[in-house]
């Protein structure tokens, strides 16, 4: 992957060669293996046997989970915080685990709407929750450097499942507690 970053910096008109970009390719080519390293990883060993009896009956929510991705359309990052709420179904999930879902899915090339369904279908499919709901909020650098360049914009996706989509007390109770 270097040798194509090699040729990347050549074809903008740079010099690969030069002190300040002689080891850029392989950083680059390090970087991007980094922030795609969900293709990579399995979920199983993501999830470890992290999932717990529990008589526990209510909305579980993890908010504010950071999050980093790359635009698929322009290999630009996007960044932003998701928050996570499940009702439990005689099972719950590690609180780590539910972080490192998000960014099983997150560090590969995505459009946010895709990843948000992704997140909420993946905990649905492990947990057997009652009602999962994913929210994102994110900044897309593709918007904001380039094209329209709108700083203040962001951009937010929502996915609701079973009783957090059919129920509307308890999706709004979710949404006033991610607030």
């Amino acid at each position: 992957m270097h040798e194509l970053y090699k040729k990347i910096i050549e074809q903008i008109g740079e010099n690969p060669e030069r002190e300040g970009l002689q080891d850029t390719p392989e950083r680059a080519a390090n970087a991007m293996r980094y922030l795609t390293k969900g293709y990579t990883e399995r979920l199983d060993d993501i999830i470890n046997n992290a999932l717990f009896d529990s008589t526990m009956s209510e909305l579980v929510i993890v908010k504010n989970i950071e999050l980093y991705s790359m635009c698929e359309h322009h290999l630009l990052p996007f960044l932003g915080k998701c928050h996570v709420g499940y009702i439990p179904n005689g099972k719950v999930l590690g609180l780590s685990k539910i972080a490192r879902i998000v960014d099983f899915f997150a560090r590969r090339l995505q459009i946010q709407e895709r990843l948000t369904g992704e997140i909420a279908n993946c905990i649905s499919d492990i947990t057997k929750a009652h009602g999962v709901a994913v929210v994102i909020e994110a900044k897309h650098l593709c918007m904001m450097m380039r094209g329209v360049e709108k700083q203040d914009s962001s951009m937010i996706t929502s996915v609701n499942l079973g009783t957090l989509r059919d129920n509307a007390a308890s999706r709004s109770e979710f949404l006033k507690l991610i607030e």
